[in-house]
């Protein structure tokens, strides 16, 4: 159970507080790595391709990130995400307030993420940033918030993790 004090002062860019949005509808709330991490950018890509079915279930998308408002509002546009709500979190205390911690050599270099990073490259022609624009040792997470509640999550315990967003989607919408 996360505290109601933390999710009333995270506010999106649109000055919308998770707590208000989450008794509006669920909310998917979706913690990125760094914008440089090819798994971040396999997940914006992953939404970007939901975007109308969790518009369709009423579900409000919120990305979390460790960037500056204007350079994250740049990356949804070019991941095809315009407009979506963000929150800006650059020391990481939401994620952290989330149970999302740092991860370990083996969780953010290991064959899985070795293997499964290559595969992205090859199959998207994606390449990884060499730049990090966030911590590069801060794990992700997504969050199904409802009236104030965590109804479902998937903690990533490797960052080439990959959640099932249509499972997730669905729980919600039926």
């Amino acid at each position: 159970m996360i505290n109601s004090e933390i999710i009333e002062n995270a506010v999106t860019q649109n000055g919308d507080s998770l707590l208000k949005l989450s008794h509006k509808g669920p909310v998917l709330l979706t913690f990125l790595r760094h914008f440089g991490c090819i798994f971040c950018r396999e997940a914006l890509h992953d939404l970007a391709d939901r975007k109308e079915k969790i518009l369709q279930a009423n579900i409000t998308l919120v990305l979390v990130h460790m960037s500056d408002i204007n350079l994250a509002e740049q990356y949804f546009v070019e991941f095809e995400l315009p407009g979506v709500d963000h929150i800006s979190d650059p020391s990481c205390e939401l994620y952290s307030s989330f149970g999302l911690a740092k991860g370990g050599p083996s969780q953010l270099l290991g064959l899985k993420n070795l293997i499964r990073g290559f595969d992205i490259s090859m199959n998207t022609k994606s390449l990884p940033s060499l730049r990090f624009i966030g911590d590069g040792f801060q794990m992700p997470g997504i969050f199904i918030l409802d009236k104030g509640n965590i109804v479902d999550r998937f903690i990533h315990l490797s960052a080439a993790d990959r959640p099932n967003y249509d499972e997730m989607i669905q729980k919600v919408s039926s």
